[in-house]
């Protein structure tokens, strides 16, 4: 018999590349995002990049200085920020 288990998914850390935005869960599970994907952020330094915090109890990242809050369900889903575009090739 299996005992199922509830995943603890709120952001424990974050981290962010030149490309990609990254977050721990509590869970232990690492996921990561394109940088593309938040307009916000992308022309950002990245000591401005590392200027976030976690906001309600884990449930996404705000940067004051863009007025940017991403929550971690968005990430999970794969949904990218409003204002992303989409490059389509012929």
């Amino acid at each position: 018999m299996t005992t199922l288990t509830i995943p603890d998914e709120r952001i424990k850390h974050a981290s962010i590349d030149a490309t990609h935005l990254t977050v721990d869960l509590m869970d232990g599970r690492r996921i990561s995002t394109p940088l593309a994907w938040y307009p916000r952020l992308a022309g950002a330094t990245q000591v401005q990049l590392e200027q976030w915090e976690i906001i309600g109890d884990g449930e996404g990242l705000h940067w004051d200085r863009f007025d940017e809050d991403l929550s971690l369900e968005g990430m999970l889903k794969g949904w990218p920020a409003v204002g992303y575009r989409t490059k389509l090739t012929p």
